[in-house]
């Protein structure tokens, strides 16, 4: 994670009114593949909650929800609510 700047909690509801525009240069967790995956197994086995560190256009949030599927590009939260892999700085179980 990126260690100086804090990351805004938010709510997941408020995640399809963000934009992800922006060309960015993201830090991302070495295992950060593993670290969705787990996240994945957990979210659809037990619904067990973890923390995503992002960054929208406006800067770093995190997010703490369950992951419900990831694919190659985009994961899945409860509600059809889409991140952008490319924009995920770490997964936290």
């Amino acid at each position: 994670m990126q260690a100086t700047v804090k990351p805004e909690l938010i709510e997941k509801e408020s995640i399809p009114n963000m934009t992800f525009r922006n060309e960015v240069n993201i830090n991302q967790h070495p295992n950060l593949k593993k670290q969705i995956d787990d996240a994945t197994m957990l979210g659809n086995s037990s619904h067990t909650k973890v923390s995503i560190i992002f960054r929208d256009d406006e800067g770093l949030k995190r997010v703490d929800t369950t992951i419900w599927a990831a694919g190659t590009k985009f994961i899945c939260l409860k509600g059809a609510v889409w991140i952008p892999i490319n924009r995920i700085v770490e997964v936290l179980i």
